[in-house]
């Protein structure tokens, strides 16, 4: 390895067809998108072809020091030969991709200078970006790692340094785990997600969108998802940080959902891209694990063991017997009417639930829930009667039973009925306003929700 000026090289000799690019960590919760640093990587690499759709590929969300998604950014350019496609504008020029590429071998030292001042221009005080440019993918294990877990720098530094990359980073370098493990992706289930940019002079001003069209959008377009709330009647594809993001529409078919994002009525877009990504799939959930371990996200099984408690600000707490023990499932504020089905739940339900691990407090943070069966819930209807005079009975004492005060008969329970319980048995999700970007909606999962909690109303 050669290091110079903040660059790292590692030297190798085989040949290749094309070179990937990844970055991370540009941008901070007050401003600027690593997304949007891509799509200026993408003009000053003109000369070249992109190949395929660039990718935003989404990580660990537990991870704490991220900023916002925690989203990393690759590119892939070459020689492109035969399809091509339109996946974008910038500046009112197409952007096209291809689908396969010939032999071609930059020197990755120069597409490293011509990035720098991009990255420098484009970060976030107090970011630490990271970027790669490789010949060689890392192994999809890397990315695995990083969606599921929490890795170190020097392990990923010994990936890239087996395939061979070329590394440039600022501060810490942080972004470089993030490029890392997003250059490794490799897609199995995925959607797209086309992002359109503000006009420059337009930042900081509030952006200009009509959320009937969202609306109307969403109903037209099946396929698309997590852009509008019917139940609070608001729009959920548009960010409300400082950010250069005009929308974010996703979907399940790359041509539905550009066509989607063409229905839109909004202020102008300077530039738009569509990407491929691993947003609404799940990647980050931990199954069938020998232990539980913080920062991280889990699906487990479990049997409430206690009635709901709401703390000051609405958050609403469950516990649930499983096999890792017992575990507080914590539905905050924001999950709005999610938090009902906790509050009806009763000791014996079964229950399974997806979430985040925090270290502290030590809560599983739910992201959804499938409630498997329900217990039976009884309640009083009136003191038991005398079988031998038709008297009503009167109580002994707290736990001592029932006496008829004239026979002098006995009984140790009261006249009960089962009470009907207002959830069912069946899959359930917070509004989408309140998902992760990498959660994977109902929608998706071709079910939905079988009782809606609306304005704090049960059906």
């Amino acid at each position: 390895m050669v290091t110079s000026a903040g660059v790292s090289v590692f030297i190798r000799t085989e040949s290749w067809s094309d070179v990937y690019i990844a970055v991370d960590d540009t941008d901070s919760r007050t401003g600027n998108c690593t997304s949007y640093l891509l799509t200026e990587i993408m003009r000053e690499l003109s000369d070249a072809d992109i190949i395929g759709n660039p990718r935003l590929v989404r990580l660990n969300p537990a991870v704490p020091w991220k900023t916002r998604g925690n989203g990393a950014l690759t590119l892939r350019i070459g020689k492109g030969i035969g399809a091509r496609k339109r996946i974008g504008a910038i500046g009112g020029k197409d952007v096209l991709c291809f689908t396969e590429s010939l032999k071609w071998e930059p020197d990755e030292n120069e597409l490293i200078e011509k990035i720098r001042p991009l990255i420098e221009r484009n970060m976030s005080d107090g970011s630490n970006p990271g970027l790669i440019v490789s010949k060689t993918k890392p192994s999809v294990s890397l990315y695995q790692s990083g969606v599921r877990g929490i890795i170190e720098k020097e392990y990923v530094m010994s990936e890239l340094n087996r395939i061979g990359a070329v590394t440039y980073e600022i501060g810490n370098g942080r972004g470089i785990i993030g490029a890392a493990c997003g250059m490794a992706w490799e897609p199995g289930d995925s959607t797209y997600e086309v992002l359109a940019y503000r006009e420059n002079g337009r930042l900081g001003t509030k952006r200009e969108a009509d959320p009937v069209s969202v609306r109307e959008m969403d109903l037209a377009f099946p396929g698309t998802f997590n852009s509008w709330e019917e139940r609070e009647r608001k729009v959920t594809m548009i960010p409300s940080t400082p950010c250069p993001v005009l929308f974010g529409l996703r979907g399940d078919d790359e041509n539905e959902t550009i066509e989607a994002s063409m229905h839109l009525r909004t202020e102008p877009a300077e530039r738009w891209i569509s990407f491929l990504t691993n947003q609404g799939t799940d990647d980050h959930m931990i199954r069938n694990t020998d232990e539980l371990i913080g920062n991280r996200s889990y699906e487990i099984e479990g049997t409430v063991r206690s009635y709901a408690r709401r703390i000051r600000g609405g958050h609403t707490f469950t516990d649930i017997e499983t096999v890792y023990g017992t575990i507080t499932c914590a539905a905050y504020e924001p999950s709005k009417e999610f938090r009902m089905l906790f509050d009806n739940l009763i000791p014996g339900d079964r229950i399974r639930v997806l979430g985040e691990l925090r270290e502290d407090p030590k809560t599983l943070n739910i992201e959804k829930v499938n409630v498997l069966s329900l217990a039976e819930k009884f309640i009083k209807i009136s003191n038991p009667v005398c079988g031998s005079c038709g008297r009503r009975m009167h109580s002994i004492g707290k736990a001592q039973g029932y006496r008829c005060t004239e026979c002098r008969t006995r009984s140790s329970e009261p006249v009960m009925k089962k009470e009907t319980r207002w959830i069912v048995p069946g899959w359930y999700e917070p509004p989408a306003s309140s998902r992760r970007h990498i959660s994977k909606p109902l929608k998706r999962m071709n079910t939905e929700q079988p009782i809606e909690f609306v304005n704090s109303r049960m059906p």
